[in-house]
């Protein structure tokens, strides 16, 4: 199995993960670099000569970046790791293993950890009014508590068995080369955010399956990246407002675009409070930045429309 990595201004992190994917022994391993300034690619270039190396001029989002990497390697399966990943001793042969005893998965995600070795929730179902409203105002907490509701939510259950899903996070995929390329790779108009989600359900549209497979454990720090980009907001729904456009029926994507619209209005509603109630320097400048991200997300009426 090869590994294939995205960077972008992650050094140290990227560090620990290429150190990790050495002990793992892959077959080949292959870092796309979307422009890091950082001294990622410097770290690459002295300390893992082994690696093969693409930098990117410009950063083109995560898709493009991932459909670069897996291009370049020539394993039939490819396991793709975000830079802030590190991934046991075992992950490769394990990974493969399933692929090869699971004929029609074409995506399989791992079980994923928090540095701290708490489990990361990573599968979802299909997008619905119920789902977002659980995801998107924590209510899905709630239902941790309550064991058989707990089993029976995709956000909630236990992760501790293999099981078909609708998709699974992005963070670590192991890919079946020939799947992957049968449907053209990732949709490279998504710049940031749901990519995999997409790329599961054209995969699914051709026949083949998303599985979670709790075989090895990969740590994941999460919004390594994402965090040094303003605009995250605006992006998070711009993909999100894609997929529900491609894949969920208009009726769908109308009733869960209003309902992100009404939970926003509730956000900016609550931080505009706490705006006035706050005194501390540091909170203020991060819930001014939050309400005027708030504003300018509804007062782009196009974005809400399917």
């Amino acid at each position: 199995m090869a590994v294939a990595i995205v960077s972008f201004n992650t050094r140290a992190l990227l560090d620990a993960c290429l150190a990790s994917v050495a002990a793992a022994c892959p077959a080949e391993t292959v870092v796309v670099d979307n422009g890091s300034a950082d001294g990622s690619i410097e770290l690459v270039r002295e300390r893992y000569g082994d690696v093969q190396l693409v930098v990117c001029e410009r950063n083109r989002g995560y898709g493009a970046a991932a459909n670069r990497a897996i291009a370049a390697c020539n394993a039939a399966y490819v396991l793709l790791l975000n830079g802030d990943t590190v991934v046991a001793t075992d992950a490769l042969g394990a990974l493969e293993t399933y692929l090869e005893d699971h004929p029609r998965a074409a995506v399989v995600g791992p079980r994923l950890e928090y540095p701290d070795g708490t489990l990361q929730r990573s599968t979802y179902p299909d997008p619905s009014v119920a789902d977002t409203l659980l995801g998107e105002t924590g209510l899905h907490l709630l239902t941790r508590r309550v064991p058989y509701l707990s089993e029976r939510s995709l956000r909630t259950w236990r992760h501790d068995v293999a099981r078909t899903v609708p998709w699974v996070l992005g963070a670590a995929l192991a890919i079946r080369r020939e799947a992957f390329e049968a449907v053209g790779g990732f949709d490279e108009g998504f710049f940031l955010y749901g990519e995999e989600v997409d790329l599961c359900r054209r995969l699914a549209a051709a026949g083949y399956e998303t599985h979670f497979a709790p075989v090895t454990t990969v740590v994941h720090v999460g919004g390594a990246s994402t965090r040094q980009r303003p605009g995250a907001q605006r992006e998070y729904l711009v993909s999100n407002r894609r997929n529900l456009v491609a894949h969920a029926g208009r009726g769908t994507a109308a009733r869960v675009l209003a309902t992100l619209r009404a939970i926003s209005g509730a956000r900016l509603v609550r931080d505009s409070v706490s705006l006035q109630l706050t005194r501390d320097a540091e909170r203020r400048r991060r819930l001014e930045a939050s309400v005027l991200a708030y504003k300018g997300l509804l007062r782009e009426r196009e974005l809400w429309k399917p």
